[in-house]
Parts: structure tokens; sequence; C-alpha cells
């Protein structure tokens, strides 16, 4: 059976200073609970962790792990993680994690479990931080978002693809 988290539409709203410290909660405990299979720790992510940028509010959090294989998924999945099975993820890259609220049927975090060593690794720390230091950059990429909620809604995937012809050229720096 599907969960209700699994449809529910992206909301861009926004930014509310909580996050930042709902995002350090949960990245204490996946330090923690993670210790054993960590390389470069737990980092914020996304656009929750920049500060005065909309966004759902979702936090994404990102672990770096020795190997994708031993992720231990019934760990997480104990301490309240739903694993997104890598057939549905389609992200070869990582093992995905979606934290539901008490009710199940909203998400309240994200975890991204990547190899260390994998460019996906950088490259979110890289464009977390280009739109932390850039506020136009920022507002341009919170523009995006609310045309693409508004327009894919009912779309996660469509929202989420919506996304990354920004994002690559964010990357790639002013110049692009």
């Amino acid at each position: 059976m599907t969960p209700p988290w699994a449809y529910e539409r992206p909301e861009v709203r926004p930014h509310d200073p909580a996050w930042a410290e709902r995002a350090r909660a949960e990245a204490a405990g996946l330090t923690d609970l993670l210790a054993p299979w960590l390389v470069d720790g737990v980092e914020h992510i996304g656009s929750t962790a920049v500060p005065g940028l909309a966004a759902k509010p979702i936090v994404d959090l990102m672990a770096s792990v020795t190997s994708l294989d031993t992720t231990p998924v019934d760990l997480l999945a104990a301490h309240g993680w739903a694993c997104v099975p890598p057939e549905l993820d389609n992200r070869p890259w990582r093992r995905f994690f979606v934290k539901p609220d008490p009710t199940g049927t909203r998400r309240e975090a994200h975890l991204h479990v990547i190899e260390a060593g994998h460019h996906r690794w950088t490259d979110q720390l890289r464009f977390r931080d280009a739109l932390r230091a850039d506020p136009d950059l920022a507002r341009q990429y919170e523009d995006l978002k609310r045309e693409l909620a508004d327009s894919n809604g009912h779309d996660r995937e469509a929202y989420t693809a919506g996304k990354a012809d920004f994002v690559a050229r964010a990357l790639r720096g002013p110049r692009a």
C-alpha cells in the first residue's frame, strides 16, 4: 500500500527559522544512529537550509556513508524513516528516506544517503552554499519553485525535474 505522504502536493511556504532547529535536531539524531557507517557526517541541504528562502516545509538532510549496500534500512525504519525503494526512486547514487509526521500524511524530513566520494555530495553542498551566498540567485530559485508548485503540484517528479536546469546552471557558476 502506498503511504498518503507519497501523494502530498508540493507547497512552497515562506521561510521559517524553525526549519534550521528541526534540521539540527534530526541531524544530531542521525549522526548518533548512523555513526558506524558515517564518513562525512550529516548535512542540512535544500531550500530549508537557506535563510530567508521560501520552501516546502520538509527538512532535507544528507548523510555520507561507507557504502549504500550497508545502509541500515531496518534501523532507520525503527526510528521513523520510511525507505523509498531504489526502483521507485530511480536515483541509483543514493538511498532515499522520508520521515512522515505523526499522522503519516505529510512529510517532515527527507534523508538522502550518499556513498562517500560521490560527486552528488559536493554538488548538493555547492548548490546550498551558492543560494546562501547570492540573494538574487535564491530569489530566482524561489520564483521557479513557486511556479513549478503551481503548474506541477499534482506531480512531485515533474516539480523536481523542473528545477534541474536551474541547479545545473547554478553549479556552473555566475558566468554560465
